[in-house]
């Protein structure tokens, strides 16, 4: 692939020996710049970190062939997906060119396009609740490696659709919580759905992603707090009914005993009254006898009495 930019004086032509690339194929990097040039060349990997540099000089006539590696194994550091190969010049006003490449497992074209997917993940809760911030999260990769760096660059676009209709943006209110990871907290201010809809733009390839929240008086915590203070509240009340029981049981155990107290003394009062029933009946066959005499005593004193007169 030929790339050439004329510029006034300034001309920069950048070709690679293929497109597509596999396991110990060496990436050649050839082109035309001005004489004696000192050019960098940079090898970017699909999470756009610079897996190789290096600085070359083109010739009296300003052409330049450079082999920049050979594809090494595909390991976690160096997986397969699409490089871009940059040529700068530091001559020419930093004019550069970029090429995309792919390493892969196959060299066939047909089978491998030489293209760019940027992929965008939000995840943000199902619930929430209103005046209460949540967080969203968000994830760009390509090739399925974390890519991006200025969240205000990348995610410029990014806005959230209010239940209202209304449209708010986001852009500058990520903060980046890993190369390819950002996050952003988000306080609703009225009940209904919220749609946030991420827009990453990156090395000229765009991306979208998005995820609802539904947003109500109180969320899912706040529910629990209330369960879990009403199994709290149970719980004491359930307590409080045990020691009344067992007050209730010590209770009826007192009553039980003042009956059976009761029952003794009317028990006693009952056999009192007998005995005294009966000591009546002894006191009286004692007293007979005695009342007798005296009457018959007084009978003769008042019989003697008449006759003296």
């Amino acid at each position: 692939m030929s790339i050439s930019t004329p510029n006034g004086f300034s001309e920069l032509e950048v070709t690679t020996n293929s497109q597509v690339f596999s396991e110990n194929q060496p990436l050649f990097v050839y082109g035309q710049g001005l004489p004696h040039e000192n050019l960098i060349i940079r090898l970017f990997a699909p999470d756009e970190t610079i897996a190789r540099f290096d600085q070359i000089t083109t010739d009296e006539e300003g052409s330049f062939s450079h082999v920049l590696l050979v594809w090494p194994e595909s390991t976690p550091s160096f997986p397969f997906g699409t490089y871009t190969v940059e040529v700068i010049s530091t001559e020419q006003s930093g004019l550069s060119q970029k090429i995309d490449v792919k390493f892969t497992s196959t060299t066939e074209l047909v089978d491998v396009p030489v293209e760019r997917q940027v992929n965008t993940l939000v995840f943000a809760p199902e619930t929430a609740a209103i005046n209460n911030s949540f967080r969203v999260f968000v994830q760009t990769t390509s090739d399925g490696l974390l890519i991006g760096s200025d969240p205000s660059k990348l995610l410029t676009t990014t806005h959230v659709h209010l239940p209202s209709g209304k449209v708010q943006t986001l852009s500058d209110s990520f903060e980046t919580l890993h190369q390819g990871l950002y996050f952003v907290d988000y306080t609703p201010d009225e009940e209904g759905t919220y749609v946030f809809h991420v827009v990453a733009f990156s090395q000229g390839t765009i991306s979208h992603g998005s995820a609802a929240t539904l947003v109500q008086t109180q969320d899912i915590s706040g529910i629990s707090d209330q369960i879990i203070e009403l199994n709290t509240i149970l719980e004491e009340t359930s307590s409080e009914l045990e020691i009344l029981k067992s007050e209730v049981n010590e209770f009826g155990s007192t009553l039980e005993s003042a009956s059976n107290n009761i029952d003794s003394s009317v028990e006693s009062v009952s056999n009192s009254v007998t005995n005294i029933e009966e000591a009546s009946s002894q006191l009286n066959s004692l007293l007979f006898p005695i009342v007798a005499s005296i009457g018959i005593i007084v009978a003769l004193q008042v019989a003697i009495l008449a006759r003296r007169r």
